[in-house]
């Protein structure tokens, strides 16, 4: 069973964050920066408590040794231009690899730095702090790590190659933490940090992720008292609406940010804010927390990304770019259902027709394009794009593949299919030893790298994880079917073997990240046109005019060999040969038709940019651990 799915029995390798006296920005240069923050907190908490607040975080501010001294008074930072196109990301448990003796956070370190240096820039370690339940996000102490994982040391040691991201679990907390133990004793701060609900107190509206009820009771000092829970028993959401509990998440901001986070990762955040009667789900006070947090980390650490995760219809996510003043990434979380029922149903009329509508990110934001997670594929991101009784078809299909569907209770009492729960390899295996199994997986995870924004992935798609029943039966969670954890012998045994899926996978897709990464057309600024071609295939133009750069990438969903007509106007007779990146095979001058195997991606490029990757790092044996 994963040290993340079992309550913490010890506390941890907390390490306090020394506090910084004041140096760098003098408070009284801030005028700009101070008329800002009061704004948003007046709104949030009225005149009196802003001016407070304030101050408070302005002190905060000062102290911390990122903010720059040449700010420039009241001026809000320019796009820092935080990304290219080496940007790619890796998402891992702490201990998603394992090996005997070692801690797991230095074997996931040494693992990235043997193998994935040339392919991955960033690592999404999930929560890594002592927690009690749901794969980390049950947090004990947000200041800790989990001494099943490693401690502070292991995280630096990884931020030295890459750059990282961390979760801040900001909507609930554990009911094994000091926080709810000290609510349950009546003892300050903890007695007022989480939201009570009464029996006048209507939720009757309140749109909920779980089917579970939102409320419980408990026993305090005070009495019995009912708690509000959005995503389970073990998860007491905090309650916002105390601006000392606003406080506390700005003080976990900036020491992730200390600890070497580049990117914070704000988890559930649409749910929030509560205000009895409501939908309680993006409401107008969580924007404002959200631009509160962006306003904070471009006076204090100007490099440092927010992203927003809200598994909500296309429409709802993207609200949270705000006017470009929220978060500067978001998940494109209607991708994985669309790419999954492209490929299964062998048509690319849906995925085709939202990508054709996407609108580009503001300026200064781009898309995080991912495929799996270490949660299950949204269902919700599909509504109003495919209909019902297409979604119902594939949720039978994804069963019959091993998969786990959850559901949702809705406001009348129904429920409705919220997450599929199955690894995304397993999902594109049509029966057993199929042997086209790994071409259409390898396609689910080469379309995101061609798309404008930042391609991620998680270690099981990488890995090309089978489904894991037993862990399923070991917690009793249907989510864990996706979070094996591995034993490092036992990866690297498959890793060697060429004939085996998980290394068929692995190689391909560290190939195919090496070659991405050389083709500067793919920055995730550079716009892109998505073609009409037909069912059977998926196409993006991607044109760096400036530059004078340009990727035609097209993709054949459907198991058949298909040919198809390029279309000269689609690339510049002024550009002369062209190649596909991928095998590095010129096209033929004369040529108007490319015949594609079942499957199969290429990338056209003029010659002339056509990369040259280094011989790929073959897995070994490790038989010990590198000192």
């Amino acid at each position: 069973m994963a040290a993340s799915d079992t309550q913490e029995t010890e506390q941890s390798t907390t390490e306090p964050v020394q506090e910084a006296p004041l140096h760098r920005l003098d408070p009284e240069r801030l005028p700009g920066i101070r008329k800002r923050i009061t704004g948003r907190l007046q709104g949030l908490y009225g005149d009196e408590i802003a001016e407070r607040l304030t101050q408070k975080i302005i002190d905060r501010i000062c102290r911390h040794p990122g903010a720059p001294e040449d700010l420039a008074m009241g001026e809000k930072p320019k796009h820092h231009g935080q990304w290219d196109e080496t940007d790619t990301m890796l998402i891992a448990y702490g201990d998603s690899l394992n090996y005997p003796g070692e801690a797991p956070l230095r074997t996931l370190d040494r693992f990235c730095t043997e193998y994935l240096t040339d392919s991955i820039s960033t690592v999404h370690i999930l929560p890594f702090y002592p927690a009690s339940s749901d794969g980390g996000f049950a947090v004990i102490d947000y200041y800790a790590v989990s001494r099943n994982l490693g401690d502070w040391s292991d995280i630096h040691r990884l931020r030295e190659r890459f750059d990282l991201m961390f979760d801040l679990v900001l909507n609930h907390a554990s009911s094994r933490s000091l926080w709810f133990a000290e609510y349950l004793a009546d003892i300050p701060p903890g007695n007022s940090y989480f939201v009570e609900v009464g029996e006048k107190d209507n939720i009757a509206n309140v749109v909920r992720p779980r089917r579970t009820p939102l409320t419980f009771e408990v026993y305090t000092k005070r009495g019995y008292r009912n708690v509000w829970a959005t995503f389970g028993h073990d998860q007491i959401d905090l309650d916002f609406r105390n601006p000392e509990v606003l406080m506390q998440f700005v003080d976990i901001l900036l020491t992730y940010v200390d600890q070497g986070s580049r990117i914070i990762r704000l988890d559930a955040v649409a749910y929030l804010w509560k205000v009895f009667g409501t939908t309680c789900i993006h409401l107008e006070q969580t924007h404002e927390v959200i631009k509160l947090f962006r306003d904070i980390l471009e006076i204090a650490a100007p490099e440092t990304i927010l992203l927003t995760e809200t598994n909500v219809p296309h429409h709802e996510n993207i609200s949270y770019f705000g006017d470009g003043d929220e978060a500067q990434m978001i998940y494109q979380f209607s991708l994985p259902p669309l790419i999954l029922h492209a490929i299964h149903t062998g048509s690319t009329r849906y995925l085709h027709e939202w990508l054709s509508e996407l609108e580009p990110p503001p300026y200064g934001c781009t898309f995080l394009n991912f495929t799996a997670s270490h949660d299950g594929i949204g269902m919700r991101p599909l509504e109003g794009i495919i209909p019902e009784d297409e979604r119902a078809t594939m949720l039978d299909e994804m069963r019959n593949r091993g998969a786990y569907v959850t559901t949702k209770r809705n406001a009348d009492g129904s429920e409705s299919p919220y997450e599929l729960n199955i690894t995304y390899f397993d999902a594109f295996k049509a029966s057993e030893n199929d042997p086209l199994q790994v071409s259409r997986f390898l396609l689910s995870q080469t379309i995101p790298m061609t798309l404008q924004g930042i391609p991620a992935f998680y270690i099981h798609s990488f890995t090309a994880t089978p489904n894991d029943h037993v862990g399923v039966e070991q917690t009793m969670t249907t989510r864990a079917i996706n979070r094996r954890r591995w034993d490092m012998g036992e990866l690297n045994f498959l890793l060697r073997n060429p004939a085996n899926a998980s290394s068929q996978v692995f190689d391909a897709l560290r190939r195919r990240l090496q070659i991405r990464r050389m083709l500067k057309v793919l920055h995730p600024d550079v716009p892109q046109r998505v073609l009409d071609l037909g069912p059977d295939f998926l196409g993006f133009w991607r044109e760096d005019t400036e530059n004078t750069r340009y990727l035609l990438a097209l993709h054949n969903v459907t198991p058949y060999a298909k040919t198809l007509s390029i279309g000269i106007p689609h690339l510049p007779s002024k550009v002369g040969a062209w190649a596909d990146a991928l095998t590095g095979e010129t096209l033929d001058h004369q040529a108007t038709e490319i015949t594609f195997r079942p499957y199969q991606a290429i990338w056209l490029v003029p010659l002339v940019d056509c990369p040259h990757p280094e011989p790929l790092n073959s897995p070994t044996d490790n038989a010990e651990p590198a000192e």
